[in-house]
Formats: C-alpha cells, sequence, structure tokens
C-alpha cells in the first residue's frame, strides 16, 4: 500500500463516522518497501491539491522517512520547489507497506495490512 492511498483513508467503524478524530490511520509494526516510479510531475501537481499535508507528514515519519518539509506547497505555485515534489513523488510512491496494521485514532480499531492491501472491510463487519 503506498502513502498516497493511506492518505485517502479514514475509520469508517459505526463509532467513527460522525467524529471527525478517525483519520489519519497510525501505522503499527510495518514491514516496508521501496519500490522505485517513474517521476511524473503533471500527476504529482495534480493531486497536490488532494492530498491532506498534515497526515502525510505525520505518517511518512511514522515510517521513518523525513524528507517532506512541515509545511506543504501551495498547489497552485507554478514555481514548487524541485526537492520538494522529489520528495514528494518518494512519499507518495516509492514507499509500500507490505505489511502492518493501521489504527484509528479515535477508536482505536486495527486495520490489518497484508501483501500490500488494507482491509478495510473489517471495521464495517465488526462494529
Amino acid at each position: 500500500m503506498r502513502l498516497l492511498t493511506h492518505n485517502l483513508l479514514a475509520c469508517h467503524a459505526k463509532s467513527c463516522v460522525s467524529t471527525s478524530n478517525n483519520f489519519p490511520l497510525s501505522f503499527k509494526e510495518v514491514q516496508l518497501e521501496l519500490i522505485e516510479a517513474d517521476f511524473n510531475e503533471p500527476f504529482l501537481r495534480g493531486f497536490l491539491n488532494k492530498v491532506d499535508w498534515n497526515a502525510l507528514v505525520v505518517a511518512s515519519r511514522q515510517l521513518g522517512d523525513a524528507s517532506l518539509p512541515e509545511k506543504g506547497p501551495d498547489p497552485t505555485d507554478p514555481m514548487i520547489d524541485g526537492e520538494t515534489l522529489k520528495a514528494l513523488h518518494h512519499v507518495l510512491l516509492e514507499i509500500h507497506v507490505i505489511e502492518g496494521q493501521m489504527v484509528c485514532p479515535n477508536c482505536a480499531h486495527i486495520f490489518q495490512i497484508r501483501n500490500g492491501i488494507p482491509n478495510m472491510v473489517s471495521a464495517s463487519a465488526k462494529c
């Protein structure tokens, strides 16, 4: 699972749906794999306004990567620093969580990640 995906996931357990504290999910006991991906600047620029920057920074730091600046770039700025775009590319597209868990900060529900696939069904089935 890439952090691109993680940045879009929130806990959907019945007890969390009506709260605003169900995002971002925290990582626990993860195994990572770095998989090189082709740099695609237009994709990064287009996706930048959809990214929750703070959640992305927290997640990348949890996984041991501190390459992103604390404050995200302005998505409308055509002169975004190339180093920031390269760091964004690396964090969003090249860091893969292969095994581990994501934990809801509100209800502590655990979502398993197996073979790079997060199981997001378990919360709605159990709650």
